[in-house]
């Protein structure tokens, strides 16, 4: 009797592939054959599910936006519950919820990197250009939902050099992993909420 296979899973297992790759190698090297091969798939499965390399590039990068998207909603949820907390908890909470968005561990590093390799290739490629526009407006609405109870002088001022401080963490904490540890990305994060 033949193998009864999930296509929403297998799908979800094909970009996971994808991510890996990307991550190890960089988003030049992926290709139907490589993730196939990544996968421990004949590539005849993979396109059995994606048409082509254009189709597998914008179901991974959909999937990885809606991933730390889930992630962020739970976060904000948790923080919205919360009642009575101080300052200091309520910072230590948006930290939390901001460093979903940051290369704190293994997974999230991951993450960062495939999603600095998506964007990259969104400012050449058309076919990714939606996406990485939808995630930059994504994270400008949480940095302007999360600063909006500050007491700023200029809103818009302070949206834009929080994401400019993530994004340049996000970088660093890529690019330079053993330069810049997670306790100290935190650190910074925490200390530009506090002087806000």
């Amino acid at each position: 009797m033949p193998k009864i296979v999930d296509p929403e899973s297998r799908r979800a297992e094909v970009a996971d592939a994808l991510f890996r790759l990307a991550a190890r190698e960089g988003l030049h090297r992926v290709s139907l054959r490589t993730v196939a091969a990544e996968a421990a798939l004949n590539v005849g499965s993979v396109r059995h599910y994606f048409d082509n390399q254009a189709e597998l590039m914008r179901f991974a990068m959909r999937s990885m936006i809606d991933r730390v998207a889930a992630r962020i909603r739970q976060r904000a949820d948790e923080l919205v519950a919360a009642t009575g907390l101080s300052a200091s908890e309520r910072r230590e909470r948006v930290v939390g919820l901001l460093g979903e968005l940051l290369p704190l561990d293994e997974k999230r590093r991951a993450e960062v990197t495939v999603f600095v390799e998506f964007v990259t290739a969104a400012r050449t490629d058309p076919a990714l250009t939606d996406l990485a526009r939808e995630a930059a407006e994504g994270t400008r609405a949480l940095v302007r939902h999360v600063l909006q109870r500050s007491e700023v002088d200029d809103l818009e001022l302070e949206v834009r050099r929080l994401i400019a401080l993530l994004d340049g963490l996000s970088f660093d904490g890529v690019l330079h992993p053993e330069a810049l540890t997670p306790r100290q990305i935190e650190a910074v994060v925490r200390a530009h909420l506090a002087r806000l």
